[in-house]
């Protein structure tokens, strides 16, 4: 069993960063000293990682009034670029925002494809853009 006293010790003793930092044995560490070099993170971490990211960049899309008129795929697309670029970057997107709020679908998906993000991320743009006009998920892509 892990007592409440333990984890106040261990939480004072180890400290917290919620940004990667190098330990006093020069391994690279997070949180409250968990060695991401020996340790890493378990795959039920990493999902729960992805949730609460998930939520962060939904959080980010429900400030743009539109999105809560989007049906599910392309409400699935714009929270997949939104946690990809993050809420400044999505917000540079300009034209693609005033398209999807015009629900010209096909221009927005052209802005998504028109642009550094697609020559970076290459099948995921065309993803994201293939939801965006169709409104469907690509074929073969989940």
């Amino acid at each position: 069993m892990i007592s409440s006293e333990l984890l106040a010790q261990l939480k004072r003793h180890e400290g917290f960063r919620s940004y990667p930092y190098l330990c006093t044995s020069g391994k690279l560490s997070v949180g409250y000293g968990r060695n991401l070099e020996d340790v890493g993170v378990t795959h039920a971490e990493a999902e729960y990682l992805l949730k609460n990211d998930v939520y962060a960049a939904i959080r980010e899309l429900d400030k743009y009034p539109w999105a809560a008129e989007l049906d599910q795929v392309r409400f699935d697309a714009m929270v997949n670029f939104m946690f990809n670029v993050g809420a400044n970057t999505f917000a540079k997107f300009k034209k693609m925002i005033a398209a999807m709020e015009a629900q010209d679908y096909g221009r927005a998906s052209m802005e998504i494809l028109d642009s550094r993000y697609a020559k970076q991320v290459g099948q995921r743009a065309q993803d994201v853009s293939y939801m965006i006009e169709v409104g469907e998920y690509p074929p073969g892509g989940l």
